[in-house]
C-alpha cells in the first residue's frame, strides 16, 4: 500500500483539466454512486510504473478514503498523454479476481540457438485476498529450446493465490528460424532454372 492519492471533483473543461496536470477518472464499484473526479498525472504515471495492479489508498472529494485498483486506463496512442482512469473501489475483506503480470525469468537456452522468444501474453487473471496480492506471478524460461513452450501451469503461485486462466493457455514460445537452403546443391537448381 502506498501513500495517499488525494482526488479532486472534477470540475471545468476536461482539456483544461488536463493541461493542469490533472487526469479524469471515475471510482466505481457495486456498493457506492460512481464519483467522477480528477487525480494527478505525476502520482499515477509514477503508480502505473510501479505497479499497474498495485492497490491504492484515496482520498475521495467526499472525504471518505478507499482502497482502489487501476481497472482501466485510456491512453493517446500517438503522444502516450493518460487520458482517463477508471479506479474500482475494492473490499479488503473479499477475494478480488484482477489481472497480474507475468516476470519472465532468466534467458532461454533456445535464444542461444538462434530461436526468437515469442510471449504469447503478459499476464493472467487471479483470485486472492487484497492484501495477499503479488507484484507479479514469476516464471523460469532458461530451460527453454528451439519448440518448446510453457504455460499457465508452469507458473509460481503462491499457495493464497489462485489462477482463474486457463492452465493450458501458452505464455511464452521458442519459434526456430528459417534459414534459406544456401547449399551448392540448391545453387545448381536455382542457376539452371534461370538457363
Amino acid at each position: 500500500m502506498s501513500t495517499t492519492i488525494l482526488l479532486s471533483e472534477r470540475t471545468g473543461p476536461v482539456k483544461k483539466l488536463r493541461e493542469q496536470g490533472q487526469v479524469p477518472a471515475v471510482v466505481y464499484s457495486s456498493r457506492m454512486d460512481s464519483e467522477h473526479v480528477t487525480v494527478p498525472e505525476k502520482e499515477i504515471r509514477a503508480s502505473l510504473k510501479r505497479n499497474p495492479h498495485a492497490i491504492l489508498n484515496v482520498a475521495l472529494p467526499s472525504k471518505s478514503k478507499e482502497s482502489v485498483i487501476i481497472h482501466h486506463v485510456q491512453k493517446d496512442s500517438l503522444t502516450g498523454q493518460l487520458l482517463h482512469v477508471d479506479f474500482l473501489q475494492i473490499d479488503m475483506k473479499e477475494k478480488l479476481d484482477t489481472a497480474i503480470a507475468i516476470q519472465f525469468i532468466g534467458e532461454a537456452k533456445g535464444t542461444k540457438e538462434g530461436g526468437i522468444l515469442q510471449v504469447e501474453s503478459h499476464e493472467v487473471m487471479i483470485r486472492c485476498m487484497p492484501n495477499k496480492l503479488p507484484e507479479s506471478l514469476a516464471l523460469d524460461i532458461s530451460t527453454l529450446s528451439i519448440g518448446e513452450h510453457l504455460t499457465v501451469a508452469d507458473l509460481k503461485v503462491p499457495k493464497n493465490v489462485e489462477v482463474l486462466s486457463d492452465p493450458e493457455t501458452v505464455l511464452v514460445t521458442i519459434l526456430g528460424t528459417q534459414k534459406l537452403d544456401t547449399t551448392p546443391e540448391a545453387d545448381a537448381q536455382s542457376e539452371a532454372a534461370t538457363e
